[in-house]
């Protein structure tokens, strides 16, 4: 059964509820440690490894808190690529933009997002899981808002557009204090598919930009853009979607992680090639979502828009829809069959396509090049589900860690890794942007920088067949 069939019913701040009915598959004389809520929303005495807890209070706390997670999330990630459509529309607005700038505007919110990703990482266990979510959500009312003013003015400087732009990555810092916000929620054997759950609904978001944004600025504007709708008509959710946090998100107060932790983190020398995957798998993913619409434009630009009757579509949308949608089944294949396992697979399966992509002549039409980039989508997807998933594995399997401040347990560090690997990851956004520019800029075509992805993807299944299905500790652990 899913994690989210449930419908839980919302817990009442300040009441203390200790009578939840043992599981019958429970240990006899086994009891749950008692739960109670205080002011704020705090709830103490958590432990989803607690089975008799997790069935009969745990689970229904969880599922909550996932969901709005999700939606917080998605718009995170909707706020975070509102630029990689809008760029395609801006000349046709009046906006005077060399091919370059307009590069720098899809890849900017990435650079920044990345970077956010490291504090927003350290902000659940310094305010609250509940606390942050809001905070997090109402931060993107700057970047919405400022790009619906920046927007209706075509004269507008570059600097000026860029640094509204930049606010965009606002939207994915999102995503570290998210993830590592879930991760306290759920016990091991469930973390695979409740991450690639609240990962993918967070990855839709680039998928509903996409599909959107073309729709709301050509409805009734007979020939012209209404290129502000693409900020504003946001506003409104990001408040209700912060409202609605603030009144169902719980914080756990056993969600301490500590700079101590996330030291230990960075010191495993896994860490560094776990995001190096990551960078291959989500980092693709983001790129590619971000660069999707003015490939298509400047490739096959018969097809940058499709119209429905008064409206025009983006076809750019497939990408990051299908790639959203695989990602959970990458996570639910890993906790199967193990994670390295299916991240080999992806990556060879990623090298493959990027390969065809490259020798396909664009002579060949549109549908090769369209099912060819969904199908990498897709591969994309699943790695990142996989790859997300080998981090607590791999954590576990090193065990804890001796410092000179004490002991520092597998959970702590996996927390920590969990959103500092999501933010070295996340500068693969900015990367893949700026190769694809770079290559054009040098020789007129994409071709060489599709070269360099897939020397990349290569190295990334040879190091994680040599490390993690060879390795004998790791082969051991099922990684």
């Amino acid at each position: 059964m899913s994690i989210v069939d449930e419908t839980p019913q919302p817990a009442t701040p300040g009441v203390t509820d200790q009578h939840a009915p043992p599981a019958t598959s429970a240990p006899p004389g086994h009891h749950p440690a008692a739960l109670s809520v205080r002011s704020g929303r705090w709830i103490d005495g958590y432990d989803p490894e607690d089975h008799v807890q997790w069935e009969g209070e745990g689970r229904r706390i969880a599922a909550r808190n996932l969901r709005w997670s999700i939606a917080c999330e998605f718009l995170g990630f909707i706020v975070w690529q509102l630029w990689s459509i809008t760029v395609v529309k801006m000349p046709g607005a009046g906006f005077h933009l060399t091919d370059s700038q307009l590069f720098w505007l899809i890849s900017m919110p990435s650079l920044v997002g990345a970077t956010l990703r490291v504090p927003y990482t350290f902000m659940v266990p310094r305010f609250g899981g509940r606390n942050w979510t809001v905070v997090s959500a109402l931060l993107l009312l700057i970047p919405t808002i400022g790009m619906g003013a920046v927007l209706s003015r075509p004269e507008t400087p570059f600097w000026g557009l860029l640094l509204v732009a930049a606010t965009a990555g606002f939207g994915g810092g999102n995503f570290a204090s998210s993830m590592a916000n879930i991760s306290w929620f759920f016990p091991a054997e469930r973390k695979g598919w409740a991450l690639g759950l609240n990962a993918a609904g967070g990855n839709l978001g680039a998928a509903v930009a996409q599909l959107v944004v073309p729709l709301v600025i050509s409805i009734g504007a007979a020939g012209t853009l209404r290129l502000p709708l693409a900020g504003w008509i946001w506003v409104p959710l990001i408040l209700l979607a912060a409202a609605a946090a603030m009144r169902w998100m719980d914080n756990l107060s056993h969600a301490r992680g500590d700079l101590a932790g996330s030291l230990a983190a960075i010191r495993e020398p896994h860490f560094w090639l776990l995001s190096l995957l990551y960078i291959g798998t989500f980092g693709s993913f983001i790129g590619f979502s971000g660069v999707f619409p003015k490939l298509i434009a400047d490739l096959f630009p018969t097809y940058s828009t499709v119209a429905v009757g008064t409206v025009a579509v983006s076809l750019s949308f497939l990408g990051p829809l299908v790639g959203s949608l695989s990602r959970p089944y990458g996570g639910k294949l890993a906790d199967r069959l193990g994670g390295a396992r299916i991240t080999v697979l992806a990556f060879a399966a990623m090298a493959g396509l990027a390969t065809a992509l490259a020798v396909t002549p664009r002579s060949a039409g549109f549908l090769p090049f369209l099912l060819l980039f969904l199908a990498l989508f897709i591969a994309a997807g699943i790695g990142n589900g996989s790859t997300y998933r080998m981090i607590p594995a791999v954590y576990r399997a090193r065990g804890e860690r001796r410092t000179a401040g004490g002991t520092v347990s597998v959970e702590r560090m996996s927390s920590a890794a969990l959103g500092l690997i999501a933010a070295v990851g996340a500068y693969g956004g900015f990367l893949i942007p700026q190769a694809l520019a770079a290559s054009r800029r040098a020789t007129g075509a994409y071709t060489d920088a599709f070269d360099g992805f897939i020397a990349f993807y290569l190295l990334a299944v040879l190091l994680t067949v040599v490390v993690y299905l060879r390795s004998g500790a790791m082969a051991r652990a099922k990684v």
